[in-house]
């Protein structure tokens, strides 16, 4: 007899281990299927691992400007080596985690790559070749995405890298190309900048991070290049050719039509991720993918085939942990029908972690005239705010877009020291539909950097009374 599970989960990152234990608190018994460490690459090599990077970058910036605060930081200097080392012990915590989880919620975990045989049947294969099948009443597809990668760029693991590459770098590059300036493109050349490695920027769209509110990315970009980071937008990448370990040539062609050639110690390339959705038995089993390979869903997660649910990267939609972790809540919520509605992807925030951070909810500018909604924008620059001028971080703003008509929040974008801790106020608003003068009559405590939320509610009325 095969094991018998009420859900089988193909993947345990954010979104399958929450779908996993999230199950069997509804009362079903659970499963997980996972070929790599438990947490998936978020924990391992993505979300986590970054961010304890991108806190070493930050540490040494604010050493180097110690004298600022009164302070004296001498002879401060980076051994990369440990920094790396570093972010790998933070992961390896937050594996460990996810695997007192899933003993704690008495999900049972199998080693191995996970197959969809048929509707309720799925095989595991461990790395000795070694075949089991699992049956299951309900099947979760939770394999996540990986990096694009392009044949003008040959990956290689040490000279032309991805994201997770620069995760396990073993030496620093005194110089690097980074073709791609989404929110991971932007968060390394931040990382690498600040530690010391020249840096080129490259993005072949208008803006960096092009799905940010298009006044936030600019002034980004102006802090970026303040920092050091040479950018180069509408611009992109050709004749990529390896030299040596030490050397590699490349040809950024600029806007203007004028070709710069370059010659760097690493290319990281950054552009796009593409979902794992091949070799899973997917099209035996009747599943329907898009033209990307994404899978195609309904709005509680459900796919072509009943019962065979995807969630997170998979899946479409932003490709973000927590959105994930929502879409699993959402899939068992309806398996045992309690689910509601499913998922406002509107509503799903927005990170990224350089410094300046950047956070946004809800709808840019540039989607409220695309959709022809009438709004009135307010904003508080953090130059203005007591607290950030204490804490010596007054780059940035909060800007709140609001309906005219109705004066309802529709959007929500900060750059700012802080931005990633301040947006989930917005988050609630924007779901609870609050108004600007709900946002601006809340009290909030001074002095805290989140004094500016308020005052830019204000300002969209033109009643801020500090600007």
């Amino acid at each position: 007899m095969n094991p018998s599970f009420d859900v089988v989960v193909i993947g345990s990152g954010p979104g399958g281990y929450v779908a996993a234990i999230r199950a069997m608190q509804r009362g079903l018994k659970a499963a997980i299927v996972e070929r790599s460490e438990l947490g998936g690459v978020c924990l391992n090599w993505g979300c986590i691992p970054t961010k304890a990077l991108l806190k070493s970058a930050e540490m040494y910036t604010d050493l180097q400007e110690a004298e600022k605060y009164g302070l004296k930081a001498e002879g401060v200097s980076v051994d990369f080596a440990k920094v790396i080392q570093r972010s790998r012990e933070v992961a390896k915590q937050n594996s460990a985690g996810v695997q007192f989880l899933m003993k704690k919620n008495k999900v049972q975990v199998f080693s191995g790559t996970g197959k969809i045989l048929a509707k309720g049947l799925v095989e595991v294969s461990d790395t000795e070749g070694k075949k089991q099948t699992l049956s299951a009443k309900n099947i979760i597809i939770a394999t996540g995405a990986s990096a694009r990668q392009f044949p003008q760029y040959p990956i290689d693991g040490k000279n032309i890298i991805t994201y997770r590459h620069a995760l396990a770098l073993e030496n620093q590059a005194k110089s690097m190309l980074i073709i791609g300036a989404g929110a991971i493109g932007v968060e390394f050349a931040y990382f690498f900048n600040s530690l010391g490695t020249k840096v080129h920027l490259v993005e072949m769209l208008p803006q960096v991070l092009p799905v940010e509110d298009s006044e936030i990315s600019d002034l980004l970009r102006k802090s970026l290049q303040k920092q050091g980071i040479d950018i180069s937008l509408e611009a992109t990448v050709s004749n990529v050719t390896v030299v040596n370990d030490s050397k590699i040539s490349a040809t950024v062609i600029l806007k203007s039509g004028e070709a710069k050639n370059l010659e760097v110690d690493r290319i990281l390339v950054a552009v796009g991720m593409v979902p794992n959705t091949q070799n899973l038995g997917l099209e035996a089993a009747g599943v329907k993918l898009d033209a990307r390979g994404f899978v195609q869903v309904n709005e509680f997660l459900e796919s072509s085939v009943k019962g065979i649910y995807a969630i997170g990267d998979c899946a479409g939609h932003q490709l973000l942990a927590h959105k994930a972790s929502s879409e699993g809540e959402v899939a068992v919520s309806h398996m045992v029908d309690k689910a509601k509605h499913g998922l406002n992807y509107n509503q799903v925030p927005g990170c990224t972690y350089c410094q300046p951070q950047v956070a946004s909810v809800g709808l840019t500018e540039r989607a409220c005239k695309e959709k022809k909604i009438a709004y009135k924008v307010g904003r508080f620059p953090f130059s203005a705010s007591g607290k950030a001028r204490a804490i010596g971080h007054t780059e940035g703003l909060v800007k709140l877009i609001f309906g005219e008509k109705y004066g309802e929040l529709l959007g929500a974008h900060i750059l700012g020291s802080e931005a990633t801790e301040l947006l989930a106020e917005l988050g609630l608003a924007l779901k609870l539909e609050s108004t600007w003068e709900e946002i601006a009559e809340c009290i909030h405590a001074h002095p805290t950097l989140s004094e500016a939320v308020m005052e830019a509610a204000w300002d969209s009325q033109a009643l801020s009374p500090h600007l």
